[in-house]
């Protein structure tokens, strides 16, 4: 039994055309930061299109790579969701399939505006996943629990193989 990986840095999210979170670069002291500034209470929300490859079985787990720009206490809450569709079998237009049940996790932000955090939200309802089926997976700040903007850096994705 292995884990499968998958890294999805800001710039592979794609927005729609409401609801859409601030794309922010911002040039630090020896590189920039790239990521999608999320509000509060703003229902925002970033999508990340990506296939199961060998996906085996069992819950996801997505990781969300973040940092608040101001916060220093407070609870962040991140949700993701998942659409998924098997290619030349399922009989829907993907411009019209519907997400399956939100899951959500929190974590408390970093005691440093600007210090990088983790959130790992388990993601139970799968939409019938299986291996190879492509995914649109949305990530959404759910939360107001802690001041300013928090904003997404990346999203890890794994899952077994078996």
């Amino acid at each position: 039994m292995a884990t499968v990986s998958q890294y999805f840095p800001a710039a592979a999210f794609e927005v729609g055309s409401a609801n859409i979170p601030e794309l922010v670069v911002v040039q630090g002291t020896n590189f920039p930061s790239v990521g999608y500034a999320f509000g509060i209470n703003l229902s925002e929300a970033a999508y990340v299109r990506w296939v199961a490859s060998l996906y085996g079985s069992g819950n996801l787990t997505v990781t969300c790579y973040s940092r608040a720009v101001s916060a220093t206490s407070g609870t962040i809450t991140w949700g993701a969701a998942l659409s998924v569709i098997t290619a030349d079998t399922d009989n829907v237009s993907e411009l019209t399939d519907s997400f399956a049940t939100e899951n959500t996790a929190n974590s408390t932000a970093a005691s440093s505006a600007g210090r990088v955090f983790s959130t790992e939200i388990t993601v139970s309802n799968l939409d019938s996943l299986a291996a190879d089926d492509t995914v649109m997976m949305r990530i959404r700040r759910t939360d107001n629990g802690a001041t300013g903007d928090v904003v997404l850096l990346g999203v890890l994705v794994t899952y077994s193989d078996t």
